[in-house]
């Protein structure tokens, strides 16, 4: 059966700086590295066929470094659809300073609502929309040739695809964490129906 391994990217420097990041270019931190090293260790041994990740330096940085621990030497394919989710005008803002002038209440709402975008951002709902026929199309597209894929991208087009193949409701997608560098494995049919699951933690 193919295998498909999902993992979040490491720690970057505005989620240490407790930033909304998004789409905004920025670096992994030592323990971001550290974590990227920690999922290679993890991925060792195991066989993918070719490897996708977004446009943002954060999570090829941790492909990088996967690939490199675990001496994988694997096509990559960058798209913009695996990208973070947007966060519009928040994007850059710390978080605690935001939740102080918008209210708590509110920032919660941006942040953990399926539905409701932060002005000029997306939802989550809204990265689903362009992460899903990607992964459909793509990624399950391999999986169907009977491919082992590796996928390195944010916590939120994750969850778009975790959602999907964990076939979580709106209310529990919400709830779901996905840790830095940690790996998330599946072993799919070529249908692309979810046979097994572990977390490599």
């Amino acid at each position: 059966m193919p295998t498909l391994a999902i993992v979040r990217h490491g720690q970057s420097l505005w989620n240490l700086e407790n930033r909304f990041t998004g789409w905004v270019d920025v670096p992994l931190t030592p323990k971001g590295i550290e974590e990227a090293r920690a999922g290679g260790e993890r991925l060792t041994g195991m066989q993918f066929d070719v490897a996708y990740t977004s446009t943002l330096i954060r999570a090829q940085e941790t492909l990088r470094i996967i690939q490199e621990t675990a001496r994988f030497d694997l096509p990559v394919i960058r798209d913009q659809a695996l990208n973070e989710r947007h966060y519009g005008d928040l994007q850059g803002l710390n978080k605690a300073q935001t939740a102080k002038e918008y209210g708590e209440q509110q920032v919660h709402i941006w942040r953990r609502s399926f539905a409701t975008p932060p002005p000029n951002g997306e939802a989550l709902k809204d990265t689903a929309a362009r992460t899903l026929p990607f992964f459909q199309r793509a990624i399950l597209g391999d999986i169907a040739q009977g491919k082992n894929v590796l996928v390195v991208a944010h916590g939120n087009s994750n969850r778009s695809i975790v959602m999907q193949l964990d076939d979580l409701s709106e209310e529990a997608v919400l709830a779901l964490e996905l840790g830095t560098g940690v790996p998330v494995v599946y072993e799919l049919d070529e249908s692309g129906a979810v046979r097994d699951k572990s977390i490599l933690e």
